[in-house]
């Protein structure tokens, strides 16, 4: 009887050992087929351009004038809107020809940003008010990404420590209001806790630089690049600029996108790159 009892309890076991795992796996499965972000927006919030695309692709293509958009990306999540990256100031549009000249490697050398569009008005567009927008982040502190961040005072600002700590210690760096509302984070964070948010910490670029991977319900996976390559083909070759702050970090950050890339089978959506961009749907556009 006891014999029996013990067989029996044992294919009992051996049974659930092989349906927990697959149970656990389907688990996981549907927890990020149901995703709590349903939209994105992909907005224009600056259009640069440069004299020397090797200074962002040490190597090749010298002395080649180069053309790189910048975006912002609106999100709306269930449990309401999250707004990733903030671009060049709207200050710009008002400014003679709707552009400024920054001087990263001396008088004159550019990068030249264009802003005729403000990213005000294209969220009045879509009938959000920044007093929408509770949450953000920026992936970096440069200018071009971290321009409008009070445009949203009282949206608590997601930012990796050690961003915070170096920002505005450049001439090439925002500096943040201490006043507005924080949230300092360390490595990799799950926003919402749900999974379909992700900050990845991905220092280089910057000393706290971080991408965003977003599950979309239809779309599937996305990884927002911030800087952590400039253009596709600064991801392929593995181009690191010279000002970045870390040259060893950014090509782990580059290696550590690639490996997620191919975890989630996600797309790469790279902030700068030209072609992504041409064929990507803007505002009032979205992907689902």
């Amino acid at each position: 009887m006891k014999a029996s009892v013990r067989r029996t309890f044992l294919i009992v076991a051996l049974a659930l050992a092989a349906v927990i795992p697959r149970a656990r796996l389907l688990a996981s499965s549907n927890a990020r087929n149901s995703s709590g972000v349903d939209r994105l927006y992909v907005i224009d919030c600056g259009d640069g351009s440069g004299p020397d695309e090797s200074r962002w692709t040490p190597g090749a293509n010298v002395g080649i004038s180069v053309g790189f958009p910048g975006h912002c990306y609106l999100i709306h999540h269930r449990r309401g809107w999250f707004l990733w990256d903030t671009g060049v100031d709207d200050a710009v549009a008002r400014l003679p020809n709707h552009e400024l000249v920054l001087h990263e490697w001396g008088l004159g050398t550019g990068p030249i940003w264009r802003k005729p569009v403000t990213l005000a008005a294209q969220l009045e567009e879509i009938q959000v008010r920044p007093s929408d927008i509770k949450l953000m982040a920026v992936s970096h502190s440069h200018p071009d990404h971290a321009g409008n961040v009070e445009m949203f005072p009282n949206a608590v600002m997601l930012v990796q420590r050690a961003e915070y700590g170096w920002a505005g210690s450049r001439q090439d760096t925002v500096a943040f209001n201490r006043k507005h509302p924080v949230k300092l984070i360390a490595g990799d964070y799950d926003i919402f806790g749900d999974g379909s948010l992700v900050l990845l910490f991905t220092p280089g670029h910057t000393p706290g630089h971080q991408s965003l991977l977003v599950r979309l319900p239809k779309t599937g996976p996305v990884i927002l690049s911030g800087d952590v390559a400039h253009f596709q083909t600064s991801f392929e070759h593995r181009y690191v600029p010279s000002n970045n702050w870390d040259r060893q970090a950014s090509l782990r950050s580059m290696d550590k996108i690639a490996a997620v890339l191919a975890r989630e089978h996600a797309q790469l959506w790279i902030n700068h790159d030209q072609s992504q961009s041409d064929a990507q749907k803007k505002l009032p556009a979205y992907y689902e």
